[in-house]
């Protein structure tokens, strides 16, 4: 099983609709681990890590997002696993 690590930069109405919550329970439902936060630029940044497959599954449900979020782009790059990483959490 291949572990990827990954960030995330999601931009369009993604703040004030939950995404950040609703993020780490997706994340979390897939075991996936990293971390989700808002920008000040409006947009959120995640660091997603796990086997390829679920965050492959993770990036393109970031497309959608919650009900109330409307996501004009996802752009991923590439990111070192952190070892220290455990659980999925919203930081500030």
């Amino acid at each position: 099983m291949d572990v990827i690590a990954l960030t995330a930069r999601i931009t369009g109405r993604v703040q004030g609709v939950s995404f950040r919550a609703w993020t780490r329970a997706e994340a979390e439902r897939r075991g996936l681990s990293g971390w989700v936060r808002n920008e000040p630029d409006g947009s959120v940044r995640a660091l997603i890590v796990g086997p390829a497959r679920d965050v492959d599954d993770m990036v393109r449900d970031l497309h959608k997002g919650p009900r109330a979020a409307r996501v004009t782009a996802v752009v991923t790059e590439p990111a070192d696993p952190d070892p220290d990483v455990e659980g999925f959490r919203i930081t500030y």
